[in-house]
């Protein structure tokens, strides 16, 4: 693999950084590559949330009025009772 145009000031800080762990800058570049590779990115995240999610019957608008009117039935039978 090549990477053509890689800005000199890149490059110093690339090879800066390779010196620092000790390594060459081939080692460091892949490592940097394959670090970046094993961490998701935020869609493939969205896209397993998604494939995961169950899907609701009904519209969480729908519960929270639901859960509203019973609460509200609650506190009527309390206070009658």
């Amino acid at each position: 693999m090549q990477v053509r145009n890689v800005p000199e000031e890149t490059r110093r800080t690339l090879k800066a950084r390779a010196a620092a762990r000790g390594e060459s800058l081939n080692a460091y570049v892949l490592d940097v590559l394959t670090r970046d590779v094993a961490r998701p990115t935020v869609a493939e995240v969205l896209e397993r949330a998604a494939a995961r999610s169950e899907q609701a019957s009904i519209s969480s608008v729908v519960l929270v009025r639901q859960m509203r009117a019973e609460r509200g039935e609650e506190l009527d039978r309390r206070v009658r009772g």
